[in-house]
């Protein structure tokens, strides 16, 4: 199994303009190995540029909130490293503001229902495993990205 720390020499010989700098993390989406595999396809496959997470993550787990020009790896649920990803943009809105014109640069739905569906689904495990209860006007955070390195 290839390393994040391997992985991460890699791209910064092959993007050497990133040499000094870090990632904030490495990561899956979602919550299934199944789910995990799919969305990695579309990031690889550019067909999701966007993420959302609840702002109640980053505040039970003390964690900076991604800004713009963050970088991150994305793995597969097994933790091996695809590509690096580059924070373009963050909007915090409450759940229920969401528009499908916002969600669907995560790739995922075809309309904003399936999006809602989904995402309800996932706030509220995610609540469970992170110790917040999802509520549809609590805030999350939208991320747009763009995949500036990737190994396939």
């Amino acid at each position: 199994m290839d390393s994040i720390d391997k992985f991460w020499e890699r791209f910064q010989i092959a993007k050497p303009e990133f040499k000094n700098k870090q990632y904030i993390e490495a990561f899956y989406f979602d919550l299934t190995k199944e789910s995990a595999t799919h969305l990695l396809q579309l990031v690889l496959e550019g067909k999701k540029t966007a993420t959302s997470s609840s702002l109640l993550v980053y505040k039970i787990e003390n964690e900076k909130i991604p800004m713009p020009k963050d970088l991150s790896i994305v793995t597969d649920f097994d933790g091996k490293p695809f590509c690096v990803i580059e924070t373009k943009s963050i909007t915090i809105l409450p759940f229920n503001k969401m528009t499908f014109d916002i969600c669907k640069r995560e790739g995922e739905d075809l309309c904003l229902e399936t999006w809602v569906e989904k995402h309800t689904h996932f706030f509220t495990e995610d609540g469970k495993m992170t110790g917040y209860k999802f509520t549809k006007d609590m805030l999350i955070v939208f991320e747009d990205f763009e995949v500036i390195y990737k190994e396939i």
